[in-house]
């Protein structure tokens, strides 16, 4: 890794936990000499760190964020803050990578320096900044990113790096103080984490061919490029509950984003208040000083992942002995070339510059690879340039910190369809008065299905287009294949709100990360363009269950008293673990197991009569202690494997697999059924039983000593399982012999479940599944972590005498 906050921190010394009393009140203001004129805020920390910042201003409020977020969580901070200073070459090396957690990404410290440099030397953030708004940030956004600066600025003057408490940054040359333009460049790199930021080494070290020409990308590297694309390690849950849903007729809402463990797209949960103005809970992601999931005294929201693409390659047609000229609107045009100059860390320890020139066209960067793949090659008579819709969208900032003054789903629709900021999920919400919503309102290419049909032209970028449906490659020679323009379009280039879903109901709002179709199965939204998603396609496992485990409650039918929700229905069902693979085929493959007795697999034929009835007793659960779960995983992935030319990796499994296909007037039950006739289906299981023989793990062992985090010395088990395999809770894990399914890279994070009241305080329960602070010396390192072991919860306090109390 490029930085040493790459790794997992270590545990903490158990006599460290005296500190947590010290730490349950602190009173933060500033030196004496700057009282006058400095911010000020109070933080109280409650039971788990969670802190409670309350100040008269939101410069107040983003100074007590700071301070606190600093307190627990600086290191990988820091760490980033030196990604986007474009300085991880001078201080970890150019050769060395970095994990971008939140796309799966792993860029090259160089390319990485030269595609941030090229951001720094063309003050792209400074012009943001200097917008109005809607453009540019609101003068609350202004005076909570100044006061966050000087929060962190403080902890880091006050504590001194020496004497940081967590040693993975201790003393490191690289931790230094931040300023207001760091801040929003941090705002920026998370913008653009679905469209540019999945490009940095493409961008970064894009150059004109040499003499060796750029070969075509294979079939198997566009369909790697698919698969990758549709799976970048990030994803959630979101249900929304309306008055006719819930026991008491308000809005409960569930917020569950599966989120990478560790890195700065953890989230940090925080409360806000300013006394009559603001009260609000919830997480952000490292860096944001406001409440990106949680809640209000009257609306609670969560987003997920939206199947929107955010971008869209252009194929430019070269001037023959010209490989930087393309044509456009029959005139010849030069690519702008930008100088770019990093400073590098050499073998001996010296620091020597080294210059790149980095190339871009009308519609954007110039690019030859995404995700690591090298797709878009820049040949002699083609390149392929990146229009990137999130590039100047400064308005997502805006849109969260009006949300989190708003008391209604109404009042967050106004918001949405006013800025159409939100740069890459999809918007889940309810409210007190039990009003559901969804919306994918946010910034997408206006590419309509009529301009794909006109614009795809080149062989490659049909090529792409049937690996990715709905990323288009369009036609970079004609202004004719420029986004188009909706007059209720908050900027040009996007669609407007009328030609993006959304929806209010009063019974519920699901989505799980496909796409806006089926918000709410009892009224599909139909009839927008295919780059924000599919309709009438398959669900994933894990949509399909979380709409049955819904449909179940308020049908009666899941074995708990009555048919609406409560704080408890909703708790529950995040945390049972069905797994619903198990639901669909446990029976048949118990019976196709008892009537072979020996399987094939890629080792020869192999006597599975020993798992025939840990299968049949396996309860299609992923709790810790259920005998069989590791088996049974093992045979879904086995048969999931390499998902099959055009098989989205939401459904990574062949239609072979199923014996009842897929029908678009039953897609929350289809497809169904094992086809036992499938070989694939019997070596699946043949391998499944081979994997854990030859790993000395017992056929009905249970996840407990098998998937766990390690948190230095001390081993966590953890419930949950893959979302591929229709795991509510999904916890995202790679098999890894011979101990199983160790360390958790991504999966259910921040979860939080609101229930609100027609008058009084919310109901809330929230839990941080890796915990608030990264520090192992932090008594705040592991403890929520031990909590969502044994499916507990925090109960933070919201309202001003609850927060008194605690």
């Amino acid at each position: 890794m490029g930085g040493p906050c790459g790794e997992r921190a270590r545990p903490a010394s158990a006599t460290l936990l005296a500190a947590l009393a010290l730490a349950i009140v602190a009173a933060l203001v500033p030196a004496a000499a700057a009282a006058a004129a400095g911010p000020r805020a109070v933080i109280r920390r409650s039971a788990h760190g969670i802190p409670h910042i309350i100040s008269k201003t939101w410069e107040g409020v983003g100074y007590g964020y700071g301070y606190a977020f600093a307190q627990d969580d600086i290191c990988p901070m820091a760490d980033d803050y030196v990604t986007v200073r474009a300085q991880r070459s001078r201080y970890f090396g150019p050769t060395a990578t970095y994990a971008q957690r939140g796309n799966g990404t792993t860029p090259q410290n160089r390319n990485s320096d030269f595609f941030f440099q090229r951001a720094i030397n063309n003050h792209i953030v400074e012009k943001l900044i200097a917008q109005p708004p809607p453009e540019g940030p609101l003068p609350v956004v202004k005076q909570a990113v100044r006061g966050y600066v000087k929060g962190y600025d403080r902890y880091l003057k006050d504590t001194g790096v020496a004497n940081l408490p967590d040693p993975s940054c201790r003393g490191k040359p690289w931790v230094k103080r931040i300023s207001v333009l760091d801040a929003y460049r941090r705002f920026w790199q998370l913008g653009l984490l679905a469209s540019q930021g999945v490009a940095i080494d493409g961008i970064g070290g894009a150059q004109p061919p040499g003499a060796i020409p750029s070969l075509q990308p294979s079939g198997a590297q566009l369909q790697a490029f698919g698969e990758r694309l549709f799976d970048l390690g990030i994803g959630s849950n979101a249900v929304a509950l309306g008055s006719a849903a819930t026991k008491n007729g308000s809005g409960l809402m569930l917020g569950n984003p599966h989120f990478p463990w560790d890195g700065t797209e953890r989230f940090y949960e925080a409360h806000a208040t300013i006394p009559g103005k603001v009260n609000v809970i919830g997480g952000s992601l490292f860096g944001v000083p406001a409440v990106l999931i949680g809640h209000t005294g009257g609306l609670a929201w969560s987003h997920t992942v939206s199947t929107a693409f955010r971008f869209t390659p252009y194929e430019l047609k070269l001037v023959p002995g010209s490989p930087t000229s393309y044509i456009y609107d029959n005139a010849v045009h030069q690519m702008h070339a930008d100088k770019v100059t990093i400073q590098v860390k050499q073998q001996d320890g010296s620091i020597k510059p080294e210059t790149r020139t980095l190339y871009s066209s009308l519609q954007g960067p110039i690019l030859t690879s995404i995700l690591g793949l090298p797709i878009f090659p820049w040949t002699a008579t083609n390149a392929y340039a990146m229009g990137d819709v999130n590039a100047t969208n400064f308005r997502y900032l805006n849109h969260f910190f009006e949300v989190d003054t708003a008391q209604s789903v109404k009042q967050l629709d106004r918001i949405e369809r006013k800025y159409q900021g939100i740069p890459w999920v999809n918007t889940i919400a309810t409210d007190r008065t039990g009003k559901a919503y969804y919306a994918d309102m946010g910034a997408i290419p206006n590419v309509t299905d009529a301009k794909v049909a006109q614009c795809v032209n080149g062989p490659l970028g049909k090529a792409v287009y049937q690996a990715v449906p709905g990323l288009p490659v369009l036609d970079g020679s004609t202004s004719a294949c420029r986004w188009g323009n909706d007059p209720d379009a908050a900027v040009p280039g996007i669609f407007g709100p009328h030609h993006e879903p959304s929806l209010f109901r009063n019974d519920y709002t699901e989505n799980s990360n496909d796409s806006y179709w089926l918000a709410n199965p009892n009224h599909p939204l139909t009839g927008f363009a295919r780059i924000i998603g599919c309709e009438k396609c398959v669900r994933s496992l894990r949509t399909r269950n979380g709409l049955t485990m819904i449909s179940q409650r308020l049908h009666g039918l899941d074995r708990r008293p009555g048919n609406r929700f409560g704080l408890g229905d909703m708790t529950w069902m995040v945390f049972n673990d069905r797994q619903y693979a198990s639901v669909l085929w446990r029976h048949p493959l118990a019976a196709m197991c008892e009537s072979d007795g020996t399987e094939p697999s890629s080792s020869g034929p192999v006597d599975v009569s020993a798992a025939c009835p840990v299968i049949a007793a396996y309860n299609n659960h992923d709790n810790l202690d259920n005998k069989g779960s590791l088996l049974f995983r093992r045979f879904v992935e086995r048969l999931r494997g390499a998902p099959a030319p055009g098989v989205p990796v939401s459904n990574p499994f062949s239609s072979q697999a199923f014996t009842r296909p897929f029908s678009a007037d039953n897609p929350v039950n289809t497809p169904s059924g094992l086809n036992t006739n499938d070989p694939q289906v019997h070596q699946a299981l043949g391998d499944a039983v081979n994997d854990l023989r030859s790993n000395g793990i017992p056929l009905d062992a249970s996840l407990r000593a098998h998937q766990y985090e390690m948190r230095g010395n001390v081993k966590i088990p953890i419930h949950g399982g893959p979302g591929t395999d229709g795991l509510f809770n999904a916890i995202n894990v790679l098999w890894t012999p011979p101990v199983g399914y160790p360390n958790v890279p991504h999966g259910s994070s921040f979860v939080m479940v609101t229930q609100f009241r027609r008058k009084g305080c919310p109901s809330n329960r929230s839990i941080l599944t890796y915990s608030l602070s990264v520090n192992p010396n932090s008594p705040y390192f592991a403890d929520q972590t031990k909590m969502f072991s044994k499916k507990q919860w925090v109960d933070p306090p919201f309202c001003a005498d609850q927060v008194r109390r605690r």
